[in-house]
């Protein structure tokens, strides 16, 4: 049987400005355009005040894959809620530790300007007491589960609980609240098809046991017949894959993650939503693309936006050309304004049965985005 430790408090997130796509690293650091400024992430666009809760689960009946002298599987989960009523203690982002962990490669960055990064959510904020619809989130590879904050905070906005997945050393910086911060163990050596894959395996299990805790709290805050997935990346590759392995989850979205393996080893359900690049995926970049999406069975979308580039559909769109940083052709607002629209569009069509235009045909609203099928 397995346990579970819970820790309850602030998120402890690090961020690391320009990570690029899955294990790959650039060789210089980009260099500053301009000096850093406040960051401040887009302010959500739903009705409610949304709320922060971190939790620490340790699962006991598991060995960390990475690690494994490191003992049970240690992850760390942001909540963020509609909150029946708004807090007056804002969340912080990361802490100026984790900020200067992230920041070491870029001399050119202050070390503590991320820990200055203005967040719309409250940590005393009071949950409701209803069940709501949960949307599991699984960041890039190297990227922490900070990195999605601002599509976090909007779907929660909007009355979506929603779970960030902080997948123990596959982070660059992940703070546990003993102090202990650990960084990416496994991004050591090249990524390969074989390590992708595992780190695919892992991430399922990861969810899939986050999923198992969050549907036994005793408030009862998850609706179990509303329950989707959002991931980047890496995380994007793992969301069919949670889908077709674990059959409470019943929609998902791949934000600009390559599949691995190219090829699906069966046919995957949908709902599901492909949305990345159009310099990489569109039908004819990426090929595990193209030979994924036959194999999608149901309700499926494949969505490129012009002007991004890998990390534009994180809070980097956001806060690399605040602090200086060398940022992609599409304003950073807009190209979050973008992500937050359609996600919230497939999960709203999807977990709460609402017709949504938006995802039927290209909108004049959005002239970026080209839809592929």
């Amino acid at each position: 049987m397995r346990k579970i430790i819970v820790t309850i408090g602030v998120t402890t997130a690090a961020l690391l400005i320009t990570a690029p796509a899955d294990a790959r690293t650039a060789a210089e650091p980009p260099r500053l355009t301009e000096l850093p400024r406040l960051t401040e992430l887009p302010r959500p666009t739903g009705g409610h005040p949304v709320g922060l809760s971190t939790l620490q689960l340790v699962d006991v009946g598991r060995v960390d894959p990475w690690v494994p002298e490191s003992g049970p599987r240690r992850l760390m989960v942001s909540l963020w809620y509609p909150a029946a009523k708004p807090g007056v203690k804002r969340a912080p982002y990361v802490t100026r530790q984790e900020s200067e962990l992230v920041l070491k490669p870029y001399p050119d960055v202050p070390p503590d300007t991320l820990a200055n990064t203005r967040t719309h959510a409250t940590t005393d904020a009071v949950p409701p007491r209803r069940p709501l619809p949960l949307v599991l989130v699984s960041p890039g590879f190297s990227f922490p589960r900070a990195t999605m904050t601002s599509l976090a905070e909007d779907l929660a906005s909007r009355g979506y609980l929603v779970a960030a997945v902080e997948h123990t050393y596959e982070s660059v910086a992940t703070t546990f609240p003993d102090g202990r911060t650990t960084t990416c163990e496994a991004c050591v050596g090249r990524m390969t098809e074989e390590k992708g894959a595992a780190v695919a395996r892992s991430r399922v299990s990861d969810l899939s046991f986050v999923l198992d805790q969050l549907l036994a709290r005793k408030d009862r805050l998850v609706d179990p017949a509303r329950i989707g997935v959002v991931g980047f990346s890496i995380g994007g590759n793992t969301a069919p894959q949670l889908m077709a392995a674990d059959r409470r989850v019943r929609a998902g979205v791949n934000l600009d993650g390559s599949y691995n393996p190219k090829q699906p080893p069966q046919d995957m359900r949908g709902p599901l939503l492909m949305m990345g690049t159009e310099s990489n995926h569109t039908p004819a970049g990426d090929e595990s693309w193209s030979t994924w999406w036959p194999r999608v069975q149901g309700w499926k979308r494949w969505l490129s936006v012009a002007g991004t580039d890998h990390a534009a559909f994180t809070d980097y769109a956001v806060l690399r050309p605040q602090v200086g940083l060398p940022a992609p052709a599409i304003e950073g607002e807009r190209a979050a304004g973008i992500t937050r629209a359609y996600v919230g569009a497939f999960l709203d069509r999807h977990l709460r049965q609402r017709r949504e235009p938006l995802l039927e045909r290209p909108s004049d609203r959005f002239p970026e985005v080209r839809f592929w099928g």
